[in-house]
């Protein structure tokens, strides 16, 4: 099923450069949090590379489409041979952006950069926002996942932001937030109140239900000694004023350790450490790599349990087009490459049923496996228990057979009779 978050992310490519064609909702992780809610740390902590822009008040002031991409030995071989690199032992990631297609970045201090300069070409240079995205694709070892960044809640407009700016953003946001395919990832702080998150505020809103949003609970190690008990409730999901899927509680890079370029890997020890010592009877539930591991089976479900109405979708468009015969950027190449999708979720929804997949599931049983496990205990199970010929004397069925027969001899009818049960 990795392959149908592959054909989400290109779905998410045509939709981000053919404008008038975002008409499809999308299946998509959605980061919401305050400026100051640690939302940066978490997705850097996610990827496992320092490669986002920092700074004071709104710093991420577009869509940023995250899609993580795992690579092939063989991929990551071609890349390096293609591009004449010749460090081959320690490029593990790469990078590249949608709008600069087959560049590829091995730097992330570059990648950074090309965020920043990208972000200034389309929203401008005043700390205002748009609702263009950026889309990139980080070539990992890791894992197959996606998800949106969106701009930091804030009240206050500063320099010469517009005074409009709060409202600009909470529109920015929900009308991602809005879409029922959108799984929310509310980020909030573990010292502030939960009742008084606007992220959470926002998933109660827009999904009342709590069936497809997740907490993200930030800065366990800036809490007081005193509170940890309080902060546990938070974690079982005992103080959040709203439903939800989960919660899961991290800790990022500090500052300090950001300045200090501590590694990721040393903040994941540090941080599971910190866990074991603070919580030592739910710290397998939480941490970095629980919320990756939520993250992408959240996430591989709601792709799997909208797929029908997606690919209807999707073939109604590709009807309209045909009908109205509206001319796309390149009309044959266009509609070309999203029959071409199509195609790739049906193949990709057979060799799961098949069991022809190239990404074996080693976790659960899916596809066509869960149905012939299904049959082969389940089904069995409750046929056995089931008596067909209960309450039905032999003179009840010597009945049946004769008034099936109607006038034909009952040995003349019996091949008659089969076809007919």
């Amino acid at each position: 099923m990795q392959k149908l978050i592959k054909i989400i992310n290109k779905l998410q490519d045509v939709f981000a450069v053919v404008d008038g064609l975002q008409m499809v909702d999308l299946p998509q992780i959605v980061v919401v949090g305050t400026q100051s809610s640690g939302k940066s740390s978490v997705l850097e902590s996610i990827v496992g590379k320092s490669f986002l822009p920092r700074g004071t008040g709104i710093v991420t002031r577009t869509p940023l489409v995250i899609q993580m991409i795992k690579y092939t030995e063989e991929t990551r071989k071609s890349m390096l041979k293609s591009n004449n690199i010749k460090d081959t032992e320690n490029i593990k990631e790469w990078v590249e952006f949608l709008h600069k297609p087959n560049l590829y970045y091995v730097d992330f201090d570059l990648v950074r950069k090309e965020i920043e300069d990208k972000t200034n070409s389309l929203a401008g240079t005043n700390k205002g926002i748009t609702n263009k995205q950026i889309v990139l694709r980080i070539h990992t070892n890791r894992y197959d996942l996606t998800f949106v960044d969106l701009p930091g809640i804030t009240k206050v407009a500063v320099g010469d932001q517009d005074d409009d700016i709060d409202e600009q953003i909470q529109k920015l946001i929900l009308s991602y937030v809005k879409q029922s395919n959108s799984i929310i990832l509310a980020v909030v702080t573990a010292n502030t109140d939960p009742s008084t998150s606007e992220s959470l505020q926002i998933a109660k809103k827009l999904d009342p239900h709590g069936i497809r949003t997740i907490a993200v609970v930030t800065k366990l190690d800036l809490i007081d000694k005193g509170t940890l008990q309080d902060t546990k409730d938070l974690l079982c999901g005992h103080k959040i004023p709203v439903k939800i899927l989960d919660v899961i509680g991290v800790v990022n890079r500090s500052q300090k350790d950001i300045v200090e370029n501590k590694s990721m890997d040393s903040a994941l020890s540090a941080e599971t450490e910190f866990l074991k010592i603070n919580y030592p009877d739910i710290y397998k539930k939480h941490g970095n790599k629980a919320l990756v591991h939520t993250l992408q089976i959240v996430l591989i479900t709601h792709i799997k349990k909208v797929y029908p109405q997606l690919r209807a979708e999707l073939e109604e468009m590709k009807r309209k087009l045909e009908k109205q015969h509206l001319p796309l950027y390149k009309p044959d190449e266009e509609i070309s490459f999203l029959v071409g999708l199509l195609k790739d979720i049906s193949r990709s929804y057979e060799d799961t049923m098949l069991g022809n997949q190239d990404d074996v599931s080693i976790d659960e049983t899916i596809g066509g496996g869960s149905i012939a496990r299904t049959f082969q205990h389940e089904y069995l199970k409750r046929i056995n228990v089931i008596d067909p010929l209960q309450d039905l004397s032999d003179e009840n069925i010597a009945n049946i057979l004769s008034n099936t027969s109607g006038i034909y001899q009952l040995l003349l009818s019996m091949k008659r009779d089969y076809k007919k049960y």
